[in-house]
């Protein structure tokens, strides 16, 4: 059964640094490419940032870009999202995802709730 677990969401004021965690379970881990994805309400589902099945390569979103940091451990089957200097726009459900389409790899996360509020 697969599963995806994110953590580590709260409420965090302006300027603040959270980090979250999706541990992973159920499908060969170092196989799939792991993103974050945000939604806040009213809004669509968007793209955070991704990380290759190795580690070796990042992208992120422009809004993101210089505040944020994607990483993972393959051991502990865990992509984190190390968030600094946080913004009110910033307050989102954040969503883990792994994904390979040739192995037909397509997972999410339950999600876990950011509030950047003073």
């Amino acid at each position: 059964q697969v599963q995806l677990g994110e953590s580590g969401g709260g409420l965090v004021q302006p300027g603040g640094s959270l980090r979250l965690s999706c541990t992973a379970s159920g499908f060969t881990f170092g196989n799939a490419a792991m993103s974050w994805y945000r939604q806040s309400p009213g809004k669509e589902r968007d793209w955070v940032a991704t990380i290759s099945t190795t580690g070796s390569l990042t992208t992120y979103a422009d809004s993101v870009k210089g505040r944020f940091t994607i990483s993972r451990d393959n051991v502990k089957n865990t992509v984190y999202l190390q968030m600094n200097n946080l913004k009110p726009e910033d307050t989102a459900v954040y969503y883990c995802n792994a994904y390979r389409s040739s192995l037909g790899i397509d997972y999410w996360g339950q999600g876990t709730q950011v509030t950047v509020s003073s």
